[in-house]
């Protein structure tokens, strides 16, 4: 049985969560299937030097030779956006003819980075007649709309859409990572039948609890073991509302034990610098992102984490960094849309959560948990609970092995 895989980007690149595809492609060849990926030579979060070496690199092979690794040559990603959509368009060309070259394909398997995939997928199913399984990540255009990047009805939306549609019309299943992504796409005449929602998990052995004085982070960058640390790990984008996180930062320098600490790359860190140099604030460091094999230690450097997004954005999202936070026991801390994260949280007792926006709710429960380090304590030791009875590496990955081997044994309907 042999799954055909065209990802956008493929290790050794810094892409969100990417534990996330190591740990499906690797569970579907420990469950005996072969895998056929075609990608580009690595560019996001890569240096010269490694994409050179990688450049030689046309196969590999993992997994006892079950995952078949093919790269093929591409020029670097950069900052321009311009420059980010057409080499999409030139992966996509790539990847299509790629695909329709690979040979004995059961099945094809596409995540939706970037939203182009989906119809990649639609159609190579059509011509090779094999079932095809999307994975929604992100919903497209409805992401972009809500960081003001583009206007719903304009141009770039009406697109979108069409894309959008075509893609849910034609994928066999199409997996989603909460119930607002569901109920956001049943909206759109997505029958419910073709729905699966599998959570995000995290890999609960590489993240754990790393007692303070084991954590190597405070060494490395200096920080005092001493103090009360709000950590943010992950993408430092338009979407995440740093703005306010850096207002909340600012009206709690006067408290000099309670500090923030700020973990990732993306498109609005300068803006971050910027407002830091400008404005003085003492109580925010900014640190790049650590190597996977630290993740325990950057989920446990702080004593409370925080989920975080503009008004309107996260409505139908559940960050899967929620659940690194509680995997590490520790308390979440969500300024969020109204979502069921609001329920988990609230439900389970792991975490506080505020309205995405509310300056002064997101403060005030900052004080709160400084204030009462039981609190904290126990609402880590619920999130640690909650993870290893609901969203293990094995029960989501199984998910993905089941829905797989549903689809291969049946016939592709046209």
């Amino acid at each position: 049985m042999k799954i055909l895989v065209l990802p956008a980007y493929y290790y050794p690149e810094q892409a969100a969560s990417p534990y996330l595809g190591d740990n499906i492609r690797e569970a579907m060849c420990n469950a005996g299937f072969i895998l056929d990926l075609y990608a580009p030579m690595p560019t996001r979060g890569v240096s010269e030097e490694i994409r050179f070496e990688y450049k030689e690199r046309k196969i590999e092979y993992k997994y006892d030779n079950k995952l078949v690794i093919h790269r093929f040559p591409m020029y670097s990603e950069g900052k321009n956006p311009i420059n980010r959509a057409l080499r999409y368009g030139i992966c996509w060309c790539v990847q299509f003819g790629k695909g329709l070259c690979a040979k004995d394909i059961d099945l094809i398997y596409l995540a939706s980075t970037p939203p182009i995939q989906g119809a990649l997928g639609c159609l190579l199913k059509k011509i090779k007649r094999v079932p095809f399984v999307y994975n929604l990540q992100d919903i497209f255009p409805d992401s972009l709309a809500g960081t003001g990047l583009v206007r719903k009805d304009g141009l770039i939306w009406r697109i979108g859409r069409v894309v959008e549609n075509f893609t849910y019309k034609h994928a066999d299943k199409i997996i989603v990572i909460s119930e607002g992504f569901k109920r956001n796409i049943m909206a759109k005449g997505v029958p419910e039948e073709k729905i699966v929602v599998v959570y995000n998990w995290v890999d609960q052995n590489a993240v754990k609890n790393v007692a303070r004085k084991d954590n190597k982070l405070f060494d490395k960058y200096h920080l005092d073991r001493n103090k009360f640390y709000i950590t943010y790990s992950g993408n430092i984008g338009l979407t995440q509302n740093m703005d306010l996180l850096l207002d909340v930062a600012r009206s709690l320098e006067d408290n000099e034990e309670i500090q923030f600490v700020l973990i990732g790359e993306g498109a609005y860190k300068e803006q971050v610098k910027e407002v830091i140099t400008r404005n003085n604030i003492k109580n925010v460091a900014l640190l790049p992102f650590q190597p996977y094999e630290d993740i325990s230690h950057v989920f446990s450097l702080g004593d409370v984490g925080i989920i975080i997004s503009k008004p309107g954005v996260g409505e139908n999202s559940v960050p899967s960094k929620t659940w690194s936070i509680m995997s590490a026991s520790r308390p979440v801390l969500a300024n969020f849309d109204e979502n069921e994260i609001k329920t988990i949280l609230s439900e389970n007792e792991c975490g506080v959560f505020t309205k995405a926006g509310d300056k002064q709710a997101f403060t005030d429960a900052i004080l709160e948990l400084y204030r009462n380090r039981e609190l904290c304590r126990k609402y880590g030791e619920n999130g640690r609970k909650f993870v290893m009875e609901n969203l293990t590496r094995e029960i989501g990955t199984q998910k993905y092995i089941d829905l797989s081997l549903i689809h291969i044994s049946e016939p592709t309907r046209h």
